[in-house]
């Protein structure tokens, strides 16, 4: 649960500060929460997730929120997620990503919006 004024950790270790103005959420540290965005994954708008795509046999599957899901696919290509972001940590590395979390970090767990494909993605 968060409590007023203070920071709270996620298991990346990545800093979120919550003011009185912001969504009253508990954070999760636990296995309920998306492991791109690090937000409670609640009950609605719930997908899963192929590190390694499902195209080149991958099997291990993920819950993560929809709009995290669609932000992943709308910026890489299958082959980019296998040779080079098959790892959260990877995937949250990248300037697109990042910025993503940055702005998706302000809402409810259950918030989704359509997500556009990238023109840099097109262009590939």
């Amino acid at each position: 649960m968060k409590l007023a004024g203070q920071a709270l950790y996620d298991y990346r270790t990545r800093t979120i500060s919550y003011s009185e103005t912001e969504h009253n959420q508990e954070y999760c540290v636990s296995d309920n929460c998306c492991p791109l965005c690090g937000r409670i994954l609640g009950t609605a708008n719930i997908d899963r997730h192929h590190l390694i795509p499902k195209t080149f046999k991958g099997k291990e599957q993920f819950p993560i929120h929809k709009i995290c899901h669609r932000k992943i696919h709308s910026a890489f290509t299958e082959r980019e997620l296998l040779q080079t972001y098959h790892t959260w940590e990877a995937l949250q590395g990248h300037e697109d990503i990042a910025a993503f979390i940055a702005w998706v970090a302000k809402k409810p767990p259950g918030f989704y919006a359509r997500t556009y494909t990238s023109n840099k993605k097109k262009s590939r």
